[in-house]
C-alpha cells in the first residue's frame, strides 16, 4: 500500500497523509477529519476511542496530555486572526494559488476563484468557530489550515484548500 503524503505548493510544508479521512467539499476545499488523542511523553500514542464520546473516564495518566492527532503528528503551530487580519491574509494567499494556477494548470483557475470565493464567504460569515494552524515552518506564505468541529460539537476537522496543496507517493 502506498501512501501519499500532502503539502503546500507555496512552502513544501507537509501536511497529512491519505490515512486520514480526506473529503472533497464544493470542489474548492478538502475536509481531514482529526480526533483528539491521548500521548505521554515516551511512550506510546493513544489512537483510541474519544471516552467521553463513550460515557468512560476522562483522567490522564501523570505526564500525559490530549492533543489533536494532526496537529501532533505534523507539528502544526496555532495562529490567531481577527477577520479583518484573516481577509487581508487570505486575499494574498488566493492570489498566489491562482499565479501557480495559471502556470501549473490553467484550466482550474476559474473554478477556483468561484469556489474560492463562495467558501471565503462561508469563513468569514462562521469566523468564531475556527481555529488557526500554520505548519511547522510558520512560513507566512504557505496554507493556513482552519479547525472546526463537526454538528456533533465533539469531532474536529481540518479544512484544506484544494488548490493549494499537491500529492505525493511515497
Amino acid at each position: 500500500m502506498s501512501v501519499i503524503l500532502i503539502e503546500f505548493i507555496l512552502t513544501k510544508t507537509q501536511l497529512v497523509s491519505d490515512v486520514y479521512d480526506i473529503k472533497e467539499v464544493d470542489g474548492v476545499v478538502y475536509e481531514v477529519d482529526s480526533a483528539v488523542i491521548t500521548v505521554k511523553a515516551g511512550a506510546d500514542v493513544d489512537i483510541g476511542a474519544n471516552p467521553s464520546a463513550e460515557d468512560g473516564e476522562e483522567a490522564l495518566e501523570d505526564g500525559a496530555e490530549q492533543v489533536n492527532n494532526i496537529v501532533y503528528s505534523f507539528r502544526l503551530q496555532q495562529t490567531s486572526f481577527d477577520k479583518k487580519s484573516y481577509v487581508t491574509y487570505i486575499k494574498g494567499y488566493m492570489k498566489a494559488v491562482k499565479a501557480h494556477l495559471e502556470k501549473t494548470n490553467p484550466d482550474e483557475v476559474a473554478v477556483f476563484e468561484k469556489g474560492a470565493a463562495a467558501y471565503v464567504k462561508k469563513i468569514i460569515a462562521n469566523f468564531k468557530d475556527y481555529d488557526f494552524y500554520t505548519g511547522e515552518s510558520m512560513n507566512p506564505d504557505g496554507m493556513v489550515l482552519l479547525l472546526n468541529y463537526r454538528e456533533d460539537g465533539v469531532t474536529p476537522y481540518f479544512v484544506v484548500w484544494k488548490h493549494g496543496i499537491k500529492e505525493e507517493k511515497v
